[in-house]
């Protein structure tokens, strides 16, 4: 069984910069390398989730513009079923992404375009779709009315909610009880409950905040030292996974929610999915781009096998 996910999210063109170090205020820097590819983080994880394996709807909106038709060309490509409405006048979003050449570590400027103009409607407009799928997810880049009703939708469907709470922001307490998982990672987790993360025992705190305004389960995802699945029962922090040297970061979160979505819609419990994102996104780091570095369902299950082996042993 592959399972349907449904995704809410915005699209939006990556503008990706290499340099030793970003530039100041008034200061023009030599970069080492450019590069322009589909972003955003909705369609980011649907691409991950797609290639994961799931069956995968994509709700956003996009301008009549030569990055609308990157957009559409992507979900084509990876055979995700596009629920687009076209923005007349508005421009498909984009991201201006700054990479450290020597780390791999990123900033983001990201302007929604089109996609921030979306509302409960669009989520209304694709019940048939939420109704159908195991699994819902959305995050925070286009208005929050319309991930809201998206997880509205979902909660009466009886469809498993997953919430990526990012950007960053501060959000109303109501919000978390319609979400069966949320996906933080250590700065979303901090804006969210005002526990600062050192270390897995500060991400317990947090999460024990989030679980305490209604929220299901709580994944604190924690860069180099992995992911931490809390919920009322079990919290347990799982190893990221160290697949080669690092690339670029920036997909990582999205790889790491997409692959989450795809193994629960297949029907994986929740830690054997949280170990499946967390391979997914160890693999993506170690290419470049956002949804270019999504690494295929294969690929994931063999690094889980290799490392499986290595801990019998």
């Amino acid at each position: 069984m592959s399972g349907r996910v449904v995704i809410l999210g915005i699209y939006v063109t990556d503008l990706a910069f290499r340099a030793s170090r970003m530039p100041m205020i008034g200061e023009t820097l030599a970069g080492s390398a450019f590069a322009m590819g589909p972003g955003g983080k909705g369609s980011n994880q649907a691409v991950a989730a797609a290639r994961a394996g799931a069956q995968v709807v994509f709700c956003t909106r996009v301008g009549n513009d030569a990055f609308g038709e990157i957009a559409r060309a992507t979900w084509a490509a990876e055979g995700i079923t596009a629920r687009t409405r076209a923005a007349e006048g508005l421009a498909t979003g984009a991201a201006h992404i700054f990479v450290e050449e020597t780390t791999g570590m990123n900033a983001i400027i990201v302007a929604a375009g089109a996609a921030g103009t979306m509302e409960p409607a669009d989520a209304e407009a694709i019940e048939a779709d939420i109704s159908a799928s195991q699994v819902f997810v959305t995050q925070l880049e286009q208005p929050l009315a319309a991930a809201r009703r998206g997880l509205e939708i979902a909660r009466r469907h009886g469809v498993k909610t997953v919430f990526n709470p990012a950007p960053a922001m501060p959000l109303p307490d109501d919000i978390f009880p319609l979400c069966d998982y949320v996906t933080p990672n250590e700065t979303e987790a901090t804006a969210l409950t005002g526990v600062e993360i050192r270390n897995a025992a500060d991400a317990r705190r947090a999460a024990d905040v989030l679980l305490a305004k209604g929220a299901g389960a709580v994944i604190v995802t924690l860069g180099e030292a992995g992911a931490l699945l809390h919920t009322r029962k079990e919290s347990v922090l799982l190893p990221a996974f160290h697949c080669g040297p690092v690339v670029e970061t920036a997909g990582a979160g999205d790889g790491f929610t997409g692959g989450f979505a795809a193994a629960l819609a297949r029907g994986d419990d929740p830690l054997t999915a949280t170990r499946f994102g967390c391979a997914l996104a160890g693999i993506s780091v170690t290419r470049a781009g956002t949804a270019p570095s999504m690494p295929r369902r294969e690929e994931v299950d063999a690094i889980l096998a290799r490392m499986a082996s290595a801990a019998a042993h």
